[in-house]
């Protein structure tokens, strides 16, 4: 970056710091010279002179630097960047390959080998870019998680560090002390405790106001799967919470998300998680997937201005503030379910998958969720696949080879791709057409600039909201709103939701009424 651009850069945050704008957190960090410490933008605190403060882009860099977290703002407690969904570039896929916990499980070596560079290549990109190479990053991601265990959740300290990733304890509460400038003791004592009453792990997870995190609960419930997914209603038919199992590195979890209710401030939008894991270590990767699968560290400010600045848009977007993109927690699922369901309805698709579940689903341990089925994996759907799957040649032929590409490898779909290197893999497989392949960079990418143009709800969709009806038409009318087509593609599904959700209850879903759910925790409890 040019001195100018430098200086221009500068004096923009320095703006959002005297602000004190918290639709800024978590894209950066204030370090100020003074008292060596770093804060979020919205730090209540004086704000320092403009030429007292160094910004960076993240934590980890401010750690490098030898600064300090604050302890009145707590910057490791706000939602993460939403940058990291919006860059193609290597350093963007290598750090949400660093908060899936790629570096925790395969080292660096295994990360630079995931995004096609050398150690050296990879470290010097990030630091550029970034300010920290991957293991600094990787180091502040097991302290951001730390921090959130230690002040949300009941587990002991020793229990805490290796949930977070640590080797040991006394690397734990050496990072603990250096970051943050607390012991793990006095970080734990600002715990806000939860009732417990069914023996899982309670985190809160953040996000940014607005939230409509009932959106996706209800986005979710329409396709849940018996065994692998559990969603909760209240006596009204109000979908209350959506769990499911998933296999993990360490084996299986399960998690059930429900909206937490902030206060009268704003503080404590997000979600409020219940958490059962085979190894304490999978905690920060349930965490970082369950963060994408309900779009958590979105920018719902920057997002809503956009669209709600276009007049059919404005309202919808008025009616639903903060709408919010269906993510993954298993690219290899997303693909196998988005085959199964091509060209049929929801109803059709549900109840393929839910055999395909019933028959090749692996049973979890009753300590995980009594009764709860793993989706298959690809290799035992590409081996047995064809015992259960039914419905047109062409389609089963082409699940069973996309299932065996991905069991071998030969085809790779995961978070840490751009959308172009996603797509163009997809679209080389027979079988799978542009729809496949941008729906599933939707999901899996979490990429907020995908527009599913030629989808038949969309389209019915945009024509209640106004928008051309034609394919074709809608594609040129969404180039206004980039680079947040993703959340138009919601809106348009938004009326199809509503609808299904009004007419069909919870009457189809996988559901457990809280009454029956609270019966299940007292049994378990005793």
């Amino acid at each position: 970056m040019s001195p100018s651009g430098a200086d221009a850069l500068h004096a923009e945050r320095y703006r959002v710091v005297a602000s004190r704008d918290a639709r800024f957190d978590g894209q950066f960090v204030t370090a100020v010279h003074s008292t060596g410490i770093y804060c979020r933008p919205s730090c209540p605190a004086r704000t320092p002179k403009e030429t007292g403060v160094t910004f960076y882009r993240t934590s980890a860099a401010a750690h490098l630097a030898g600064f300090r977290a604050c302890k009145r703002c707590l910057p490791e407690a706000t939602p993460g960047s939403p940058e990291w969904d919006l860059r193609e570039d290597v350093a963007g896929r290598a750090m949400r390959l660093v908060l899936d916990g790629v570096v925790e499980r395969d080292g660096v070596p295994g990360l630079a080998g995931r995004v096609g560079y050398s150690e050296r290549q990879l470290n010097r990109i990030m630091t550029a870019e970034l300010g920290a190479g991957p293991k600094a990053l990787s180091r502040a991601h097991r302290a951001q998680t730390a921090r959130a265990l230690l002040t949300s959740s009941d587990l002991p300290i020793a229990d805490v560090a290796f949930a977070a990733g640590f080797a040991s304890v006394r690397q734990f509460n050496d990072t603990v002390r250096e970051v943050f400038a607390v012991t793990p003791s006095e970080l734990r004592a600002r715990r806000v405790v939860r009732p417990v009453a069914d023996g899982a792990l309670h985190v809160h997870l953040p996000a940014r106001a607005p939230f409509d995190g009932q959106g996706l609960l209800d986005w979710h419930a329409l396709h849940a799967l018996a065994g692998a997914e559990q969603v909760e209603t209240d006596p009204s038919g109000r979908v209350t919470s959506y769990g499911r199992v998933l296999d993990l590195p360490g084996g299986a979890a399960w998690f059930s998300a429900s909206v937490a209710v902030p206060d009268a401030a704003g503080r404590g939008t997000g979600l409020d998680l219940r958490v059962r894991v085979t190894d304490l270590s999978d905690l920060p990767t349930l965490v970082a997937r369950v963060r994408s699968l309900f779009d958590l560290d979105a920018d719902p400010v920057a997002v809503d201005a956009v669209l709600g600045a276009v007049p059919e848009l404005a309202g919808p977007v008025a009616r639903v503030p903060g709408l919010r993109l269906p993510g993954a927690v298993d690219p290899h699922e997303v693909l196998i379910r988005t085959l199964i369901g091509q060209q049929v309805s929801v109803a059709a698709a549900r109840t393929a998958q839910t055999r395909l579940v019933a028959a090749l689903g692996t049973p979890v341990s009753d300590a995980v969720l009594p009764g709860g089925l793993l989706f298959p994996r690809v290799g035992t759907i590409a081996a047995r696949g064809g015992e259960v799957l039914r419905g047109p040649a062409a389609r089963v032929d082409t699940i069973l080879r996309v299932a065996t590409a991905l069991a071998d490898g030969s085809l790779v779909v995961d978070g840490g791709q751009s959308v172009d290197e996603l797509r163009t893999g997809l679209l080389a497989v027979k079988g799978i057409g542009p729809w496949t392949a941008d729906y599933v960079a939707l999901r899996v990418r979490h990429h907020p600039d995908v527009f599913l143009h030629s989808d038949l709800a969309v389209r019915n969709g945009a024509q209640e909201l106004g928008l051309p009806g034609g394919a074709r038409e809608l594609s040129l009318w969404s180039e206004q709103v980039a680079p947040w087509r993703s959340y138009l593609t919601m809106h348009c599904w938004r009326p199809i939701i509503d609808r299904a959700m009004a007419t069909a209850g919870a009457a189809h879903m996988t559901t457990v009424p809280q009454d029956t759910a609270a019966r299940a925790a007292r049994k378990e409890e005793r």
